[in-house]
Parts: C-alpha cells; sequence; structure tokens
C-alpha cells in the first residue's frame, strides 16, 4: 500500500470516528435519559413502560455496538501508525482495497472473516 493510501484511509477512518462519537453520545443520552426533562418517571400506561423499556434495551445495544466499532478504528488507525494496516491479521495477506473501502477497519481478509463467522 502506498503512503498516500494511508493517508486517505486514516482520514476515512477519522471521519467516520467523529460521526460514530456524535451518534453514540446522542444515542447514551436518549438511552440514560429517555424521559428528558420530565420529572415524573412513572409511565401513564403498563404498556409505556415495557414499550419504554424495549427502545431503551435496543438503544443501549446501538450504543454497546457503536462503542466496539469505534475500538475496531481506534485499532485501524494505529496499525496505520505501526504501517501494518491492510494486513489479514490472521493469515497475513493483503487485505483487498475494494474491501477496506467498503469496511475500512476490517482486519481480516474477506477469506478469514469468512472463517471466523463460522465459529
Amino acid at each position: 500500500m502506498r503512503p498516500t493510501d494511508y493517508e486517505l484511509f486514516r482520514k476515512i477512518l477519522l471521519a467516520l470516528r467523529a460521526r460514530l462519537v456524535g451518534d453514540v453520545n446522542h444515542m447514551a443520552g436518549i438511552a440514560l435519559n429517555p424521559n428528558g426533562a420530565e420529572l415524573s418517571s412513572m409511565p401513564d400506561h403498563p404498556a409505556d413502560a415495557s414499550s419504554g423499556s424495549f427502545d431503551r434495551d435496543f438503544t443501549l445495544q446501538l450504543v454497546q455496538s457503536g462503542q466496539e466499532t469505534l475500538q475496531s478504528i481506534d485499532e485501524a488507525l494505529q496499525r496505520i501508525e505501526d504501517g501494518t494496516y491492510g494486513t489479514c491479521e490472521i493469515c497475513g495477506g493483503r487485505i483487498p482495497k475494494m474491501r477496506l473501502k467498503v469496511i475500512p477497519y476490517a482486519s481480516m481478509c474477506v477469506k478469514c472473516a469468512e472463517k471466523a463467522e463460522d465459529f
């Protein structure tokens, strides 16, 4: 991979990271304070409580997924610094640029990623 490729992917990863941090923080705020400025946390109807609980749990799952993706992005940025970005962490082969354009934080080639999903 050329130095200009590293710079391009670094910019892509930083932009993705910035957007995701904002999204995760926003969702976490909603999940942790679903009633906003309301003083009472008592729902008007039992079904409202159930729906609110489901929404909060779903949002918290999205937050967790976002945090995991942020960790993968940070690891990809570190691989750029180390000069190992674009190299599969399992087989040591090259990760195609097309895959990195779709998933810029990918750490495995397609073949190794498919094997990892099977486990």
